[in-house]
């Protein structure tokens, strides 16, 4: 009350003691900020401290030797559909993370030289499986090396000459490829379920027939085209066959420089077809109708997956494919069929002796 009276009075103690309250006041204020500000400062230290003290998720443990019997007992002789096309040869296919490599030019290349083993919407057989390190491999269709048997190297030698035992049937040329599903550093645990989702990029387990797996390997539009019977301009010949069937008529003809092969679908009074396809390609449609309407399309609807490379096309010819011609021989130096230019002259006949007995001179004319 004595102090409220004297800043009442505006005394000069009165005005030194409010000074002395706010500077106090303020001094107050500092500190519980400072405090504040250290508080939050812990809290949040506090929390980093603990997010990084959480343990790290435990890896999955490596794949066991039960499971690796029961995957290959599991797997072994399965028929599967090809939702990806694989290439002939010893250079398979090789899936990590989803992605199969190679892909595009480079497999378009292998497909071009070596030929494809089987395509999408084809059955094939697991023929062998093989897991080592960070890999599994599967051997479809014998795999790209054709296998022998033990007997087959046995031969039984009588008055100097050897007789294969399994009688020297020729073996035919090996038609199978492979797919190694590579994992991060080593194989973990899986069961068959697991597995066959991993393999879905190549292999179908489920479809019960091949136009349900080839319809799975197709985009949207194209799947709805081939369940309506209809063609697409931008198609290939494989989705034209699913879609309409193979073609009862076809004529190869020519326009300006540019062959192309028209495929005819349907007779009179019904509608018919004209699908032209230069090279694998579907370049154009003309639908004739029952009233005489004629309806064309040139324009491009669809576009296929260029990462299935295809088999029908014409390519040029790869850089490092194998060859006949001698080293340092060129492409332009070998012979081709109706160019006079590169025909080899016939060979020199020897001339007659006229001195020489009747009989020789003979045998040298002929």
């Amino acid at each position: 009350m004595g102090l409220l009276f004297l800043c009442a009075v505006k005394t000069p103690f009165c005005r030194g003691t409010k000074r002395a309250i706010i500077k106090a006041i303020g001094l107050g204020l500092a500190m519980k900020f400072r405090y504040i500000s250290s508080l939050l400062v812990l809290i949040f230290c506090t929390a980093f401290l603990d997010a990084d003290s959480k343990p790290a998720p435990t890896p999955p443990p490596h794949m066991s030797k039960q499971t690796r019997m029961d995957l290959i007992h599991a797997f072994d002789a399965e028929l599967v559909y090809i939702r990806s096309v694989f290439p002939m040869g010893k250079t398979g296919l090789t899936l990590k993370n989803g992605v199969l490599y190679p892909h595009g030019e480079e497999l378009h290349n292998l497909i071009a030289l070596w030929g494809p083993s089987v395509k999408p919407g084809d059955q094939a057989r697991i023929s062998a499986i093989t897991i080592r390190g960070d890999r599994i491999r599967f051997e479809i269709n014998g795999g790209p090396v054709k296998k022998s048997k033990w007997y087959q190297h046995v031969s039984v030698g009588v008055g100097g000459t050897d007789t294969p035992v399994a009688g020297g049937v020729p073996q035919d040329n090996p038609r199978g490829s492979y797919v190694d599903l590579v994992f991060e550093h080593y194989i973990p645990e899986l069961n068959p379920k697991e597995l066959k989702g991993l393999l879905y990029p190549v292999f179908d387990f489920d479809s019960k027939s091949p136009l349900q797996a080839f319809l799975e390997s197709v985009p949207p539009k194209v799947k709805e085209a081939i369940l309506a019977h209809e063609v697409l301009v931008g198609m290939d010949r494989e989705m034209v066959i699913y879609s309409k069937g193979r073609a009862t008529q076809k004529t190869r003809e020519k326009d300006g420089d540019q062959d192309y092969e028209e495929w005819i679908y349907g007779q009179p009074p019904d509608d018919v077809d004209f699908v032209r396809l230069v090279g694998d390609e579907v370049v154009r449609v003309e639908t004739m109708k029952v009233t005489g309407e004629k309806i064309i399309r040139t324009e491009r609807e669809v576009t296929p997956d260029t990462s299935l490379a295809k088999a029908n096309t014409v390519t040029t010819r790869p850089p490092n494919a194998p060859t006949l011609r001698r080293p340092g021989e060129e492409e332009t130096d070998a012979p081709r069929p109706g160019d006079p230019s590169k025909t080899p002259p016939p060979p020199l006949q020897p001339s007659p002796d006229p001195s020489a007995p009747p009989n020789l001179i003979s045998r040298l004319v002929q």
